[in-house]
């Protein structure tokens, strides 16, 4: 009895693929690198939204003469909050692809948190940033963490692409 032959390919066989190079002193040291500037731009943005949620309430709370209170501080709010979720997001972005790594949107959220929270004490002289009827910057705050948040949680659940 004769059993049909298995159809083969007749092209050779490729080598098998060599594993990927380990990285050198020169990819970790740019990882580094991004990573210290990832960590100052987070203080940066901290430093930038808590400047503007300041003088964007002094702007409302003393309006321009011919302006509603109303359309100034709407304007205002919905500009600075867009600028604090737009700017959060490419902050994490340039974290995660500069360090590579899951866990690099903490690197620039930790430091934009400890900023925020100094902004709400009061200093020796009695200068505080924001204060508890400082709307716009009680918004900035709470579209920054949740920003930050959800691009943590997302760097955390997606599973990593094969490269």
């Amino acid at each position: 009895m004769t059993l049909p032959a298995v159809p083969m390919s007749v092209t050779p066989e490729s080598p098998p693929a060599e594993p990927p190079a380990r990285p050198g002193p020169a990819d970790a040291a740019l990882r580094i690198g991004g990573g210290v500037v990832s960590v100052w731009a987070g203080l940066l943005a901290a430093v930038l939204n808590l400047l503007f949620a300041t003088w964007a309430w002094e702007v409302v709370k003393g309006r321009p003469a011919g302006l509603s209170k109303t359309v100034v501080g709407t304007s205002l709010a919905v500009g600075g909050i867009a600028a604090v979720v737009v700017l959060t997001v490419l902050v994490a972005w340039f974290a995660h692809a500069a360090v590579g790594t899951r866990w690099a949107v903490a690197l620039p959220a930790v430091p934009w948190f400890v900023v925020i929270a100094a902004g709400s004490f009061k200093t020796a002289e009695g200068d505080l940033v924001l204060t508890g009827d400082n709307l716009l910057g009680l918004g900035m705050i709470l579209a920054g963490a949740i920003t930050f948040a959800v691009l943590g949680f997302r760097q955390i659940v997606v599973p990593p692409t094969a490269s």
